[in-house]
């Protein structure tokens, strides 16, 4: 008995894997995921490739000798791109084949960001100015005190440049070469319009509804996995010298903590195009559409359909001619923008967004120059605290609204107080503040005393007077009083002794207004480090910055799936493109560039190029930095919130009057129901089957329903 009990099992499992039914419902659970984990990678290697542009906007500006306004356009050069694109792809992308216009993309952004990191080979090496530079193989003294271009004995260094050194400005770091790191960053954008919206909403459209939030919160919290790598590789090409393996390391003099220092900043791209390179493979060999799932099991019923609303438009729209696309464009667009909910959202988001935009692209920045945070320092930071927070935020975000089955109020309320609470801890970072470093001529006066407001006279001094300085240097020296001066020659000193790093320069007379009788008149290169307290003022900012992180994470999944559920199903990929193009249109292109004015409009002392012009800034104002960029943040989010309640009272209105319908329709249904039970048994099944039967919208509202009247 036993062994026939065998064989009939061994049959059953036999049958089950013959069956082609279960090996296709299988295969295409399958493939789904195989387009997830693509498209996980595709987000991973793209969010990377962001990021990493992101945190090397510091060694872009030093590199190409550029104004925070100018480094702020070339990374909206990535919005301008999708600019052109978005609208258009997201509409014909969702009715053509979206896996390989998703391929396309990625190949596309792999190409445009090869062309940037290229763009380090076609210039010379990078120079810096420092009066050690010329001396740098010799143990020699340096008179500081003199001045540099008048030095006997050095004829390449001229006051007037020759004509070889006009020539050679085309390939200096203050040349037009920025502009091909501009195309790139801009060809990348191009690639990436059609992954997002593509992408969720060929997931959207076949998974189930209820799956659908919990797989696209595993997308986003894969996805920012990238970012993560992505500072952290940022932070370890920050480290490595830009000619790292070109010159000898011995023969630098400054290091990564120097406003003039410059990061390998071309590696990172290098390996970014790599990924994307690989990325767009996968989706080259998928399927351009998929039955729903848990479809299968209906197929045996005629009655039933096998796709829902927005795949069965997907299906029926295969074979349209591109000519009859275009035509629906507008119609679409116009139904889209006429959604009050949506339309209130978009612009809620376009303000989210501009606060976005402005802290994540000069968040590092803001660490180096109110912290004294080197580049490398402050990105591994931002990638090993604040990004991991930010990805456990969205995926218990994703878990809370699949284990409580949220409805389109509810996450629209978590969103809102999620954020809030977010915006509450920022507020907290003005308090998280170091004061202005010491700078004779800058932030103090030469004896010490502080404050001063900033002019060209005010760098000289009676003790520096006859040195011949000139008032465009800067090569910094640190006192032992904690003192920085603009150059050995401003400070007075007129002997060295030392090599390279090591330099260091002696009897300096400006240093004998500020110390003591008997005290040591040396000076060492580089700026001095901030106070002791301003360490546990950094402690406190990172701690409310990861917080404050966290909790804005947790209303993220919640918030994009409002955008999703507000619409009807056919609207839902170009909702997202029209969402993604209008934010970085108006976000995401002008944010980094009157964010980056605006921090320029603090800085103190800027370089001056060697073909003339104003080049990047070495040393701002913390203080009024502090100021702007916190104000402007916590200005633009605060506004957002008065759209996000406005969406959050119609969505309650909206859905009060659907939930008011179903409830009459679910009386008629149930007098209906108690009809047919005295009919005959037999025919109950037949009224069933002609009965309508609830949506899944409709069910939503019925916990819309509940949670009003709770």
């Amino acid at each position: 008995m036993e062994g026939a009990a065998q064989d009939v099992s061994q049959m059953t499992s036999q049958q089950a894997l013959c069956d082609p039914a279960e090996q296709k419902s299988r295969k295409r659970l399958s493939t789904l995921k195989l387009f997830i984990v693509a498209l996980s990678f595709a987000y991973f290697s793209k969010a990377l490739t962001g990021t990493y542009m992101k945190s090397s906007i510091t060694q872009i500006e030093r590199r190409f000798d550029l104004s925070s306004t100018h480094v702020g356009l070339i990374d909206g050069s990535f919005e301008m791109g999708n600019l052109l694109f978005l609208a258009m792809v997201s509409h014909f992308g969702a009715q053509l084949h979206r896996p390989r216009f998703i391929a396309a993309g990625c190949l596309l952004m792999a190409v445009g960001t090869l062309l940037t990191g290229l763009t380090h080979f076609f210039m010379g090496l990078y120079k810096y100015d420092t009066v050690i530079q010329a001396f740098q193989n010799n143990s020699v003294s340096i008179p500081a005190c003199v001045d540099p271009l008048k030095t006997v004995g050095m004829p390449e260094i001229l006051i007037e440049p020759s004509v070889e050194d006009n020539k050679a400005c085309v390939s200096e770091s203050g040349s037009n070469m920025w502009i091909y790191v501009f195309l790139g960053n801009a060809l990348r954008g191009i690639g990436e319009t059609p992954v997002t919206p593509l992408g969720i909403s060929y997931i959207d459209d076949f998974a189930k509804a209820e799956n659908s939030p919990f797989y696209i919160a595993c997308l986003q919290t894969i996805t920012l996995l990238g970012p993560m790598f992505g500072f952290l590789l940022g932070s370890y090409c920050a480290k490595l010298y830009v000619d790292v393996g070109y010159v000898d390391m011995e023969s630098v003099t400054i290091t990564p903590k120097d406003s003039r220092w410059v990061g390998a900043w071309w590696m990172g791209f290098m390996v970014s195009s790599s990924l994307l390179l690989l990325s767009s493979i996968p989706f080259w060999f998928l399927p351009r559409s998929l039955p729903k799932q848990g479809s299968e099991k209906e197929k045996s019923s005629p009655s039933s359909p096998a796709l829902d609303g927005a795949a069965s438009a997907l299906s029926s729209n295969q074979n349209l001619k591109l000519t009859e696309i275009a035509k629906g464009f507008l119609p679409s667009l116009k139904r889209l923008l006429g959604t009050p909910a949506y339309f209130l959202l978009l612009c809620g988001s376009i303000l989210k967004f501009n606060s976005f935009i402005g802290l994540f692209t000069f968040k590092a920045k803001y660490m180096e120059q109110q912290f004294g945070q080197s580049a490398s320092r402050a990105n591994f930071l931002i990638g090993v605290l604040n990004l991991p927070a930010v990805a456990v935020g969205i995926f218990l975000g994703g878990l809370l609204m699949r284990r409580y089955k949220l409805s389109v109020v509810s996450g629209a309320q978590l969103s809102f107080a999620t954020s809030f609470m977010g915006y509450l801890l920022l507020l907290l970072q003005f308090g998280t503040k170091c004061d202005n470093r010491p700078v004779a001529g800058l932030t103090v006066s030469y004896n010490g005393t502080r404050s001063v407001s900033y002019n060209g006279e005010m760098l000289f001094s009676d003790c520096n007077r006859d040195c011949s300085c000139s008032p465009d240097e800067w090569d910094p020296v640190c006192s032992e009083s904690g003192i920085t001066y603009v150059s050995p020659c401003m400070a007075g000193c007129i002997s060295s002794s030392g090599h390279g790093k090591n330099t260091v320069f002696h009897n300096c007379s400006c240093l004998s207004t500020s110390y003591p009788l008997g005290s040591s008149m040396s000076v060492r290169l580089g700026q001095c480090p901030h106070a002791k307290d301003c360490s546990r003022s950094f402690t406190s900012y990172m701690a409310v910055s990861v917080l404050s992180s966290f909790i804005n994470s947790l209303g993220a999944t919640p918030g994009y799936m409002v955008i999703i559920r507000c619409i009807t199903p056919d609207l839902k990929s170009l909702a997202l493109g029209i969402q993604a193009l209008v934010t970085r249109t108006l976000g995401g292109i002008p944010a980094p560039v009157y964010f980056g004015a605006l921090i320029d409009s603090t800085c103190l002392k800027w370089s001056i190029k060697k073909c003339g012009g104003r080049g990047a800034c070495r040393i701002y104002d913390s203080n009024m930095y502090r100021i702007i960029f916190l104000g402007l943040i916590t200005c633009l989010s605060g506004t957002s919130y008065f759209f996000i309640i406005a969406v959050i009272i119609l969505l309650k209105r909206q859905f009060w009057n659907r939930d008011q319908e179903t409830e009459l329709q679910l009386a008629k249904a149930s007098k209906g129901s108690e009809i047919m039970a005295q009919v005959d048994p037999r025919d109950e099944k037949d009224a069933r089957s002609r009965s309508p039967k609830l949506s899944s919208d409709a069910k939503e509202c019925i916990g819309v329903g509940k949670d009003l009247e709770g």
